[in-house]
């Protein structure tokens, strides 16, 4: 190995690990707040919690950073590179161009393997370990669900607001019943107010089982008008604190195998099974993308001269997410030979055109 190769391997390796860092900083804190900002505002989750989300959004950040940090890198890189006059240095020494980008490319094969293993792998597993740590959170404590001072939104068709505790018992109690349309499961519209409520849990049933004290219960009625009770006491009330809703299974939470599996189930359409086993191609195309960024990333690099960094983060940006968004095409199609055509077509022109690119600058 040259000396060259190491030179410039570790520059863009460690430009990538830093463009990787800041990057998925930012993707998982948005992805964080956006998945439990409502067990933020409505109750005190532990901090063990908040870092077992993060860890499991991390692997479907990397999906999207390890190919844009890779791109990012080799940009700034041979800006640089450029700018100082060094790789005119290398010319004159006889080292072609492809040459000198041959430990970009090393690199890229590595962080590809990496998202490979990543994206068919872990990512899978973090989904699915996502999808249930809040059930276990609730599961181990259900009380913490209503906390008072903010309103509890995550009992289905029903808000809850509570003024205050006094042990297990609740002060001031305020339950808004709704009723989605279409949903003839739903209890009906009703407006509970109680000053005490003493509060069981029945963990076989997924319920809070409430007694009401001064109660006063209002419930629409079809010609606008409203029946209202009042009880000195009334029980029970109950309130499931789990969604008892089937769950639609999400693809990109199975394995390769549970997909194909999952494919042939009968209550799919075509289109259906065709976006189910979409998520396959999506994780082998999605792996590839750092090689095509290195096709493009390294004349595109020469080409941006400025000393200063602005010039390689906005191509970064430009051709990320031009990528990014055209895999995102692949949604509209219908057909298994379609989508798979819209998922790797990215790949393909970031190589073609890397290739043209790549004989233009041997010339100049």
């Amino acid at each position: 190995m040259r000396i060259s190769d190491r030179y410039i391997g570790k520059q863009v390796l460690f430009g990538t690990l830093s463009a990787i860092v800041v990057l998925s900083l930012v993707l998982v804190l948005g992805s964080l707040f956006r998945e439990i900002r409502p067990l933020l505002v409505e109750q005190h989750i532990p901090l063990a919690l908040v870092g077992q989300f993060a860890l499991n959004i991390l692997p479907f950040s990397l999906m999207f950073t390890i190919p844009w940090g890779f791109l990012s890198a080799v940009l700034l890189v041979f800006g640089r590179l450029s700018s100082d006059q060094e790789l005119t240095s290398f010319r004159v020494a006889g080292i072609s161009l492809p040459r000198i980008a041959a430990p970009v490319f090393v690199v890229a094969l590595a962080l590809s393997a990496l998202c490979l293993w990543l994206n068919v792998s872990i990512a899978p597993r973090a989904k699915a370990s996502l999808e249930t740590i809040l059930y276990r959170e609730v599961m181990r404590d259900p009380r913490a669900l209503l906390d008072p001072g903010a309103v509890q939104s995550r009992f289905k068709n029903q808000k809850v607001f509570i003024e205050g505790r006094d042990g297990d018992a609740l002060i001031g109690f305020h339950m808004y019943q709704t009723r989605k349309p279409n949903d003839p499961d739903a209890p009906p519209p009703a407006y509970v107010h109680a000053g005490r409520v003493e509060l069981l849990v029945d963990q076989e049933k997924q319920q809070f089982r409430l007694t009401l004290d001064q109660a006063f219960i209002e419930s629409p009625k079809d010609d606008g008008t409203y029946d209202r009770a009042i009880a000195g006491e009334a029980k029970y009330w109950f309130l499931s604190f789990l969604d008892s809703r089937p769950k639609k299974p999400k693809p990109a939470a199975m394995t390769n195998q549970e997909i194909v599996e999952f494919s042939h189930d009968p209550r799919l359409n075509e289109n259906g099974r065709v976006a189910v086993r979409s998520e396959i191609t999506r994780r082998y195309a999605y792996s590839m993308a750092c090689l095509a960024f290195a096709f493009v990333g390294v004349p595109l690099g020469i080409k941006s001269r400025r000393r200063d960094t602005s010039s390689g983060l906005v191509l970064s940006i430009l051709v990320a997410a031009g990528y990014f968004l055209s895999t995102m095409l692949a949604d509209q199609f219908h057909t298994d030979a379609t989508v798979t055509a819209a998922l790797w077509t990215p790949n393909v022109l970031c190589i073609l055109l890397g290739l043209w690119l790549f004989r233009r600058s041997r010339f100049k």
